[in-house]
């Protein structure tokens, strides 16, 4: 029961970091008109996806306990794994001054 309840966990946490990746993704699109390349778009999902899977670990393992919730579900999991890839990517943005962190590399924007 256990082991099933921590792989839920770590497949949530996966799925907030590539729902964040995504959203981050299809802002960008809605801003700009980039050529789409599949390998890096591809790329950027699974490194937001580990994001997420690693903030839903550590906040687990760290036993942070929200207030009114007795333990930690595979919902709060994918809460989790968004908000460890926004507040990354804003912390990025702000030290980079940079935009975005799905810009694509040199040369492939129209």
């Amino acid at each position: 029961m256990w082991k099933q309840l921590y792989i839920s966990i770590i497949i949530a946490g996966f799925g907030g970091g590539v729902v964040r990746g995504l959203v981050g993704f299809i802002k960008q699109f809605s801003f700009k008109k980039p050529k789409f390349e599949t390998l890096y778009f591809l790329m950027m999902m699974f490194l937001s996806g580990i994001v997420g899977l690693l903030t839903a670990i550590v906040i687990k393992e760290a036993g942070i306990n929200f207030d009114g919730l007795k333990e930690f579900t595979p919902a709060i999991a994918l809460l989790v794994g968004y908000a460890g890839g926004d507040l990354l990517e804003n912390i990025y943005k702000i030290i980079l001054k940079k935009p975005s962190l799905y810009e694509l590399p040199v040369g492939t924007q129209k």
